[in-house]
């Protein structure tokens, strides 16, 4: 069995922030290399339901799929099956728990795992998926404290 990445970080906002800005305010801290089509301005759409899509939008109107949502329960977890750069068929499962923590913050649990389904693939997509993750959230961190500042009582 190929274990799951597993990473696990405190944002100081509380849970239903944490969340929303993981789905609904993507664009602003998903940075463009590490988007399908890799343009500044592509804006990411996580649709609020099971099954719904995730993709990007780029300027010109072109949508890539990047997955589907099996589990949406604001504020507390999103679960979904993540195929960015590959077919639906080795779309892998991602969960993430926003959990609330003293003081306002909220600690975010992110598994991400199903790398055995790729077969010899697995191992490689699994260390390319840390490289992602590695990437892509010290900006989701950075934008919670951003975009918290400019709520009201913020």
């Amino acid at each position: 069995m190929i274990e799951p990445i597993r990473i696990s970080f405190v944002v100081e906002c509380p849970p239903e922030h944490a969340f929303d800005t993981w789905t609904q305010r993507a664009t602003s801290w998903w940075p463009p290399e590490h988007t399908a089509s890799h343009e500044p301005g592509a804006h990411i759409v996580f649709e609020p339901h099971p099954g719904g899509r995730i993709f990007e939008r780029t300027a010109d109107g072109n949508e890539i799929e990047w997955g589907q949502v099996v589990e949406w329960d604001r504020p507390r977890r999103l679960r979904y099956l993540w195929r960015i750069a590959t077919d639906a068929e080795n779309a892998t499962d991602v969960e993430i728990a926003f959990t609330p923590m003293p003081e306002e913050a909220t600690r975010v649990d992110v598994e991400h795992g199903g790398w055995d389904r790729l077969g010899d693939l697995g191992p490689g997509w699994r260390d390319a998926n840390v490289a992602g993750w590695t990437g892509v959230l010290p900006a989701y961190q950075m934008e919670t404290r951003v975009s918290r500042q400019n709520l009201p009582g913020g």
